[in-house]
């Protein structure tokens, strides 16, 4: 009985990959998909601006990947192969969004769809001081990333989310690197200039000395006053 060899996905190469893909090996498609989830969800994420939205792109774009996988040619890295899909099946679907949602306003129908993350959040559980410290900033962020103009805001996710160089956002995106450049830069600034205010509010209430910790320190002080007067 042949012994099946066991592959290192994360050294072999991407055409490798991709023909065990087309292939349909289970571990390869589990690695791929693995390996790309975050960054594909990102990158819908910052075009459709809604969580569960991003998730359904990024099947879609699966599943479109792999129907096709064995024609990957090996130009880009795969995972570059794969954002550029789902950067084409999120603005397809935000097209799509923006026809309904024409539609919609023309018969006076109000969407409420951006505030569904919003009442989500708002249902979660009390977290401890430093993990709400962390998700409010999180949310800060967030929300900051979001109102970014539209031809900054991907730019900015793929290159200071998710890493790729300058290089590999410009093919994701089919732009010139000094394109790419440019709408970070812009991206960068636009961010700074949106969180100074809550920046500064955060800081003013930074290193807080009150309730248990001031009263424990009033004791403290009246006691060792009150031992330097007996003395």
């Amino acid at each position: 009985m042949a012994t099946k060899v066991k592959i290192d996905f994360a050294t072999a190469g991407d055409r490798d990959v991709a023909a065990l893909c087309a292939a349909r090996d289970d571990g390869a498609l589990r690695h791929v998909i693995t390996a790309n989830n975050q960054r594909l969800f990102r990158a819908a994420w910052s075009i459709l601006k809604d969580r569960g939205d991003a998730e359904e792109a990024v099947q879609a774009t699966y599943l479109s990947a792999f129907a096709r996988i064995g024609s990957f040619e090996g130009r880009s890295s795969l995972s570059t192969w794969l954002t550029r899909i789902v950067v084409n099946e999120a603005l397809g679907r935000l097209r799509a969004v923006r026809r309904r949602k024409a539609q919609l306003d023309k018969a006076g129908v109000l969407v409420m769809d951006e505030y569904r993350d919003k009442l989500m959040r708002g249902s979660e559980p009390a977290a401890p001081d430093a993990a709400l410290a962390r998700e409010q900033l999180r949310v800060l962020l967030e929300e900051a990333i979001a109102g970014l103009p539209d031809a900054f805001r991907t730019v900015f996710v793929l290159r200071e989310i998710e890493g790729l160089t300058v290089e590999e956002t410009g093919l994701a995106l089919d732009l010139p690197p000094n394109t790419v450049k440019t709408r970070l830069l812009r991206a960068r600034r636009k961010l700074q200039d949106a969180l100074a205010p809550d920046v500064h509010s955060a800081l003013t209430g930074s290193f807080p000395f009150a309730g248990a910790d001031c009263a424990a320190m009033t004791e403290r002080v009246l006691a060792a006053l009150r031992g330097a007067s007996a003395r």
